[in-house]
């Protein structure tokens, strides 16, 4: 871990606009990606060591409605707009159009694609005219503009399992990434093992790629009181002890796999275990699920609640016994960081960033292999001593993670991609990767 100096001399510096453009990111269809926006636009709001001024640039109602109750007083939320009422183009956007085919040919190249192979969008002059310093894509999505952009992939997934993707949807990640790769000033990932993959699959500088890890989102809400527990156990209809599973049903969640470890124990060791499952149905593949909570008779002990508001997260996670992560790729898991700041003991999977993420604080097993997963399971579900120990580790864990920290390094990234001058601390906190080299006293 570097050595932490002073501060310098903020104050000297002319004050930093960022734009940050949540995109088409909304609660419920994205997955981690909302819970991404929500813990940065809240801990960049808390900012009050600064000058700085934050655009939080949305498309929709939904968009503003969602994030407004997270704006603080250093920044203001900004519709992006729609072609004019009268369906005519500006001049900043006929000349964007004739810029695309350069666009066009950077994403086409050395691909021998068809003319509907999926372009990288260019700016209208949207961006351009807020008055920003630096544009930051806090997603996988990516505009080409004037203004130095930080990017944010979160994972090359597509890569890894492309059996999980159609070939438009790896047409278009490849494309988007490609040009958010080379074309943005910095890279922000949120764990070593991302930047590693980054590096290697795209071949971008490591120089280029920094680590910024995460922190629990659902520190933005307010802790559940008994009165919030017991709403949310009868809204749901929750009979406890239950395990909490929150993901979107994507293949890569390995849902499957956890219905079949469920009827491993079951079946093989007479262990019923009850589920609890949130997250909103990926309709692609959601059909395999409820074909397979049907042929392994697991109606009465699985609960898919669907989306589940932000205001029931907490006391779910208060109710729940313990959580599962059996998931196959993770950046990072915020599910895991959002147990462990309720006070709930996580199993997860042993593979990608998720051992660097939990260090000592989870019961890691093989997602792959249905019996460890059954194994590590009935080891929660056996032993009172087990579940306290990990909920120990993860109380610790935690604390590790720090969004006004993850909110400071931001703001490093931001003035290092506008060409502004770094102080100590913001070279301290580039320079330090807290999820591998955690700080502690004592």
């Amino acid at each position: 871990m570097p050595e932490r100096g002073s501060a310098g001399a903020p104050g000297s510096r002319a004050p930093l606009s960022v734009a940050i453009d949540v995109g088409r990111v909304t609660p419920g269809e994205s997955g981690g990606l909302a819970h991404v926006i929500v813990g940065l636009v809240h801990a960049l709001g808390q900012l009050a060591d600064g000058a700085e001024r934050f655009v939080v640039v949305v498309g929709s109602e939904e968009q503003e409605n969602w994030l407004g109750r997270f704006i603080g007083p250093n920044q203001k939320l900004v519709m992006r707009p729609d072609r004019g009422a009268d369906g005519k183009d500006t001049l900043v956007q006929r000349t964007a159009r004739r810029l695309s085919p350069a666009v066009r040919y950077f994403s086409r190249r050395s691909r021998g694609a068809s003319p509907r192979w999926p372009e990288v969008p260019i700016s209208d002059g949207f961006h351009e005219s807020l008055g920003c310093d630096v544009v930051h894509f806090p997603h996988q999505d990516f505009v080409v503009c004037a203004l130095p952009a930080v990017y944010n992939p979160h994972d090359l997934q597509h890569r890894h399992y492309p059996q999980f993707f159609t070939p438009l949807q790896i047409a278009r990640r490849e494309t988007l990434y490609e040009a958010g790769h080379r074309l943005s000033r910095v890279v922000v990932v949120a764990s070593q093992w991302i930047k590693d993959d980054v590096v290697r699959q795209y071949g971008v500088s490591g120089d280029k790629v920094q680590v910024v890890p995460w922190g629990a989102p659902t520190l933005a809400y307010p802790p559940p009181a008994p009165a919030d527990l017991a709403r949310v156990s009868r809204k749901y209809g929750l009979a406890r002890p239950f395990a909490l599973y929150p993901a979107r049903t994507w293949p890569h969640k390995n849902h499957l796999r956890l219905l079949q470890a469920m009827a491993h124990l079951r079946d093989a060791r007479g262990k019923s275990v009850t589920v609890v499952f949130t997250g909103a149905p990926y309709e692609p593949f959601w059909p395999r699920i409820e074909q397979a909570v049907r042929d392994l008779r697991l109606a009465g002990q699985v609960k898919f609640l669907g989306f589940v508001p932000d205001e029931d997260l907490r006391p779910l996670y208060r109710l729940s016994e313990f959580l599962l992560m059996p998931t196959l790729f993770e950046s990072d898991s915020f599910p895991v960081f959002e147990a462990w700041l309720d006070a709930l003991p996580v199993a997860c999977s042993s593979v990608t960033a998720l051992p660097d993420q939990v260090g000592d604080a989870a019961l890691l097993f093989d997602p792959t292999d249905e019996v460890a997963m059954a194994d590590a399971i009935e080891r929660l579900v056996s032993s009172d001593e087990l579940r306290e120990h990990l909920r120990r580790r993860g109380d610790r864990r935690v604390r590790d993670f720090d969004w006004a920290r993850t909110a400071k390094a931001y703001r490093a990234v931001y003035r290092r991609a506008s060409g502004r001058q770094l102080d100590d601390e913001d070279r301290w906190l580039l320079g330090w990767d807290w999820m591998r080299e955690p700080e502690r006293a004592g």
